[in-house]
C-alpha cells in the first residue's frame, strides 16, 4: 500500500474524433489497485456557447445537438470508467460534466482540493483546453497532479527520476511525491546545470540526507544541458536510464513568461516519455 495516499481524482476531457483510449483512467485505476484508494473519475465536455442572441435558427439548432452529442459522450465515459473501476474492485464515483469552458475548471479546481493527488492526459499541443486544466490543478487545487503521456496504462515506480534546480516548487513536488520515492527500488536526483544560475540555491546533494531520514536512498548526478535545452537532456536521461516516473516543480518561472519564451514546464508536458508528477 502507498501510504497517505487515500482518494485519487482522474480528470477525463473529451476530445473529438479521437479513438485513443485515455491513458490517465488506466494508469489511474492502476494507481489506486496499488494504494487501495478511492477514485472520482470526472468525464468533462465543454459546453458550446452561442456568441450571440442574434444567431440563425440552424445554427442554434446545430449548436444544441452537438451539445447533447458531447454530453452523452462524457455520460458513456464516466460509464464506462465506472465499469472498468468496478471490475477491478476499486470504490470508484464516477460523474459526467457539461459545463462552459470557466465554470468546468472552476469544478475541477475545486474537486482537485478534495483528493490526495490528480491524474490527467498529456496534451502534446501546445494552445489546449487540457493544457488550461492542468494548468488550474496545478495553481488552483494546492495538490500534486501527476500527467499520463499516450501508452502509459499501468503504474509502476520502481526507477524515478526528480528534476531539481533547488526551487521552492522543486522542494515541494519533492515532498508531495515521497509516498512514491518510498515505494521506488531507485531515486536518482537530477540538477542539470548550465541553463539559469544555481549558484544561490540548494544543491541536490543537500536534498539527499533529508529523504535518507524517510527511508529513500538516492544518487545524485549532475548533468549539462546540451545546448541549453534542460527538458530535452531531461527526457533523454529519463529515457536512457529506464526511468518510470519524473518527478519536478512547475512554473518556476512566471507563467506569462513560461507561455510566450517556453520553458522546461511547457516542454516537459509536452513531451515526456514517462508519466510526470508536477506541483506548484
Amino acid at each position: 500500500m502507498i501510504e497517505n495516499l487515500r482518494t485519487i481524482l482522474i480528470a477525463l476531457t473529451e476530445r473529438l474524433g479521437d479513438e485513443m483510449p485515455s491513458s490517465a483512467l488506466a494508469y489511474g485505476l492502476s494507481l489506486a489497485e496499488r494504494a487501495q484508494a478511492r477514485v472520482t473519475v470526472q468525464a468533462v465536455s465543454v459546453r458550446l456557447v452561442l456568441p450571440h442572441a442574434w444567431i440563425s435558427r440552424f445554427v442554434g439548432m446545430v449548436v444544441a445537438a452537438e451539445n447533447r452529442r458531447l454530453r452523452e459522450l462524457a455520460q458513456e465515459v464516466a460509464e464506462r470508467a465506472w465499469g472498468d473501476a468496478a471490475a477491478a474492485g476499486i470504490l470508484c464515483r464516477a460523474e459526467a460534466e457539461h459545463l462552459s469552458y470557466d465554470r468546468l475548471l472552476a469544478r475541477f479546481a475545486g474537486e482537485g482540493r478534495l483528493h490526495d493527488l490528480a491524474v490527467i492526459d498529456a496534451e502534446p499541443r501546445a494552445l489546449t483546453g487540457d493544457r488550461g486544466l492542468i494548468e488550474t490543478l496545478l495553481f488552483e487545487s494546492g495538490r500534486p497532479l501527476i500527467v499520463v503521456p499516450p501508452g502509459c496504462a499501468t503504474f509502476t515506480v520502481r526507477r524515478i527520476l526528480v528534476a531539481w534546480d533547488g526551487s521552492a516548487q522543486a522542494a515541494r513536488a519533492l515532498r508531495d511525491a515521497l509516498p512514491f520515492l518510498r515505494q521506488a527500488d531507485i531515486v536518482e536526483i537530477v540538477a542539470v546545470t548550465g541553463e539559469k544560475d544555481l549558484s544561490g540555491s540548494v544543491p541536490g546533494v543537500e536534498a539527499a540526507p533529508g529523504l535518507a531520514h524517510h527511508g529513500v536512498a538516492v544518487t545524485v548526478t549532475d548533468l549539462p544541458a546540451a545546448d541549453g535545452d534542460v527538458a530535452g537532456t531531461l527526457r533523454r536521461h529519463a529515457t536512457a536510464t529506464g526511468a518510470d516516473m519524473v518527478v519536478m516543480g512547475a512554473f518556476v518561472h512566471s507563467l506569462l513568461r513560461e507561455t510566450v519564451l517556453g520553458g522546461v514546464t511547457q516542454e516537459m508536458l509536452r513531451a515526456c516519455p514517462v508519466p510526470l508528477l508536477m506541483a506548484h
